[in-house]
């Protein structure tokens, strides 16, 4: 990380925000503190900010729906690391699947936070800029399938709804908005999963499998993603925007 990070810490706890705001201040970060989704929204309308904190259970717009706003098509992409004070498991694999980078129970100390915040930068960093992800529609076309991004699932040439589950789904969107580049086990286990993964894993392959059979993508003759041998993944067929001619 270097002395320009913008770290914005959404939390109505104002003696939370003080304490984060300074502890990062002597990281050599930049931090901003926020009480709710209005004064969020504010400080991302007029700075850039590279990843954001944001508080789980806030008076009005809760962390959940503030997640979801910003994981909406279209929205720009940013890491988000929820904070709670509730040790409910339901509500942890929520803020994943909305798309939250990593999750951190309360209480915690500073030290954790800032070690999350530089893993969760590193590995967003990994990856080279999106492609498609400036794309504002919903629906993505590829070969016989779209993707909606909003219901998070696919549908075949017919309209066959098929369900996707969290992981398979970023995955899945991972890989349309890095069409025709290679991505390691590494890169792609590690936004998947949402923390770093140890080198020895290769859970990445169940899923890409997993994910294969949906797409019913013959690993001999893959028409969606091909194996790049001692290298990683590349998504080979083209995309589309519903509507786009």
């Amino acid at each position: 990380m270097n002395r320009q990070d913008h770290i914005l810490i959404v939390d109505d706890d104002s003696e939370i925000r003080e304490l984060l705001t300074q502890y990062l201040a002597r990281q050599d970060l930049k931090a901003t503190g926020a009480a709710d989704g209005r004064e969020m929204r504010r400080v991302l309308a007029r700075e850039r900010v590279d990843l954001l904190v944001l508080d789980l259970m806030l008076p009005g717009e809760d962390g959940i729906s503030l997640c979801r706003e910003l994981r909406a098509p279209g929205q720009p992409p940013l890491p988000i690391i929820m904070l709670s004070a509730r040790a409910d498991e339901a509500d942890r694999i929520l803020g994943l699947e909305l798309g939250a980078d990593d999750y951190l129970p309360k209480p915690f100390a500073a030290r954790e936070l800032f070690a999350r915040i530089r893993s969760v930068l590193r590995r967003t960093r990994m990856l080279p800029p999106p492609i498609a992800a400036e794309v504002p529609q919903a629906l993505l076309r590829f070969g016989d399938w779209t993707l909606d991004t909003v219901a998070r699932h696919l549908m075949d040439r017919d309209g066959t709804v098929v369900s996707l589950s969290g992981a398979e789904y970023r995955l899945l969107r991972v890989l349309l908005q890095h069409p025709q580049r290679v991505l390691t086990r590494d890169q792609l286990l590690n936004l998947t999963q949402g923390r770093d993964a140890e080198a020895f894993d290769r859970s990445i392959d169940l899923l890409v499998s997993r994910l294969r059979q949906r797409l019913r993508d013959d690993t001999r003759e893959a028409r969606y993603i091909k194996t790049v041998r001692n290298e990683g993944y590349v998504f080979c067929a083209a995309i589309a925007a519903a509507g786009a001619e």
